[in-house]
């Protein structure tokens, strides 16, 4: 159980010495209307740095005709459930005009709607429901590469010399024939990322799958066409844009191999892999640059938030947030998150590490799951408690919180063989022993995590009105969907809603410092306080089974979580609370 109480402010008292704090009180007011027009316009510049981020996989959100794909239709007609809980900004994963090969990361027009999610007016419509509820949109753009059918790679493709025959990496064969790889560069999912092309007689650089070729930002024609790609969605509303694979925007010019390294799986933290170093294809000093030039080109059109999807350590990517003292991206997506033991130790390097590296002005990222990565609740082993808990820390930590759809229902991870799997990725390695996909750390099968949004306990958890949805619906779809939790007042989805609430309406929680309060950490305890003006809260986490007594200073609890002032915090328990 969960108790929530909105403090309530003093009043001021001037039954002693009235006449001089009168004059104080007009002196304050006069200096506030000076300064409260700088003060606003610095929140509206960076509304980014206070909201809360909720993505959609819109292939999988609502159905509004039947067809068993979620459409933007689908989405328009849900945008109430997301305002009510409390979320303040949507991120939608692409629906441009696609083949749909890698289900919209593979972009043939970026101009265009994908007709099974709906059209340009629908879109249009979407943008404007969204700005009625005061809430912003952030749209999916994949900068790195298109779909091997988008028109430019089709001229391109066709002869060495044409209008676009350098808009990607091209690149002739090594051997007798030129048949083999220009260099031993991998791609993010194994194997070489060169591709020959039967009609140019070269090789194309991919990143990450063989039908998306990588753009050639060094042509200044493809730069310009991917800015004006930027600009228009920007002067048509948007709000701003994550960033597909940000971090293989350049490559190296003179196509160096890469050196050799032991390491056989890229992580969060370090993309070598394969047994190689990415030290010539990913995160090139370019890469940094062109971040710069993104940003100055977005301001243009106003206050837009750019958060980009890189890989490497957290000294690095800030390189994307601010390069030579040039401002670049808002934020980058910290990934050390998703591989974080559910310790309290583990969790205070955690917070440390992302303090250092992102402190004032920057602000860091907090993701535990999204359309790529294990569904956050299976990661904790089903435990709606560590879940709650892991809620109460993302939104209460200093950072940008980004939620996937369902994770405020606890929707787990579906377990679907690769043999049986849409995604890419399992075609690729359908030839995998099950066994083996089921020890890896992430899902090799992406569809496990995009499977349906659960509404109510009707057919197919009502997301379809049609009897064939894209993926199969969870099997949890009885007690997990929205319907029932709304009613349950002890459900993860009801504490969603109490701690969304409690951040918008404490400033320290969304705008405040952050400082560790090393006081109260302990091997099972992790602590902080956020501070704001004069105000100052202490949030604490138990991060084990055992129950825990602590001596807490003097406050009003503002929510209790598996806890009580007097008795302590229970397994799993936290606690928000104002201190006097």
């Amino acid at each position: 159980m969960y108790q929530h109480k909105l403090s309530i402010r003093n009043r001021m008292s001037f039954r002693n010495k009235k006449t001089i704090q009168l004059q104080i009180f007009i002196l304050s007011l006069s200096i506030l209307s000076s300064i409260s027009p700088i003060i606003a316009q610095e929140q509206t510049n960076e509304w980014w740095k206070r909201t809360t981020v909720y993505q959609i996989y819109p292939r999988s959100f609502y159905d509004s005709n039947g067809d068993g794909i979620g459409d933007i239709k689908g989405i328009i007609q849900k945008l109430d459930y997301i305002q009510e809980l409390g979320f303040e900004t949507i991120w939608i994963s692409p629906f441009f005009m696609s083949p749909q090969m890698d289900f919209g990361y593979d972009i043939s027009d970026y101009y265009s709607i994908a007709p099974e999610y709906g059209d340009s007016a629908i879109c249009n419509q979407l943008i404007e429901e969204i700005h009625r509820r005061k809430m912003k949109i952030i749209f999916d753009l994949v900068m790195n590469h298109t779909s091997d059918q988008h028109p430019w790679f089709k001229e391109s493709s066709n002869t060495i010399n044409n209008n676009k025959s350098d808009w990607y990496v091209w690149k002739d064969g090594k051997g007798k024939k030129r048949l083999d790889p220009p260099n031993n560069w991998k791609s993010m999912v194994g194997g070489s990322g060169w591709q020959y092309n039967k009609e140019r007689k070269q090789f194309y650089w991919a990143s990450f799958l063989p039908f998306q070729p990588d753009l050639n930002y060094r042509n200044k024609d493809v730069k310009k066409a991917m800015l004006d790609v930027t600009q228009y969605w920007a002067e048509k509303g948007v709000d701003g844009f994550r960033l597909d694979i940000f971090n293989a925007i350049y490559e190296d010019s003179t196509f160096r191999d890469n050196p050799f390294s032991f390491k056989i799986i890229p992580n969060e933290e370090n993309p070598d892999g394969f047994f190689q170093k990415a030290k010539y294809n990913i995160n090139n000093t370019q890469s940094f640059e062109f971040a710069t030039e993104l940003r100055t080109s977005l301001d243009k059109t106003g206050n837009k938030y750019l958060v980009g999807e890189v890989f490497g350590d957290a000294n690095l990517l800030k390189k994307y947030c601010n390069y030579n003292n040039q401002p670049g991206l808002n934020s980058v997506f910290l990934f050390k998150t998703l591989g974080t033991p559910f310790k309290a130790k583990d969790y205070r390097k955690l917070v440390a590490l992302f303090e250092e590296n992102f402190a004032k002005p920057f602000i860091p990222t907090y993701v535990f799951s999204n359309h790529d990565r294990k569904r956050s609740i299976s990661r904790l082993k089903n435990d709606i408690n560590k879940a709650k808990l892991l809620a109460l820390f993302q939104f209460t930590v200093r950072g940008i919180p980004f939620t996937y759809y369902g994770e405020e229902l606890g929707i787990p991870q579906t377990n679907i063989p690769l043999k049986n799997g849409k995604d890419p990725m399992a075609k690729r390695y359908k030839l995998l022993p099950q066994f083996i996909a089921n020890m890896s750390k992430e899902a090799i099968n992406r569809d496990g995590c995009r499977t349906p949004m659960l509404w109510n306990n009707e057919n197919n958890a009502d997301f379809t009105k049609g009897n064939n949805p894209w993926l199969p619906v969870s099997l949890q779809y009885a007690k997990l969907n929205v319907e029932k939790q709304n009613s349950d007042s002890t459900s993860l989805l009801t504490f969603y809603k109490s701690l969304l609430a409690l951040r918008k309406s404490i400033p320290a929680l969304d705008s405040g410092e952050l400082k560790i309060a090393e006081k109260y950490c302990s091997s099972k305890i992790f602590a902080f306080y956020r501070i704001f003006d004069a105000e100052k809260y202490l949030i604490v986490l138990n991060m084990s089974k055992q129950t825990i007594r602590l001596d807490l200073p003097k406050g009003e609890a503002l929510l209790l979580l598996n806890s009580s002032i007097k008795n302590g915090l229970n397994g799993y328990g936290g606690l928000v609370l104002k201190l006097e």
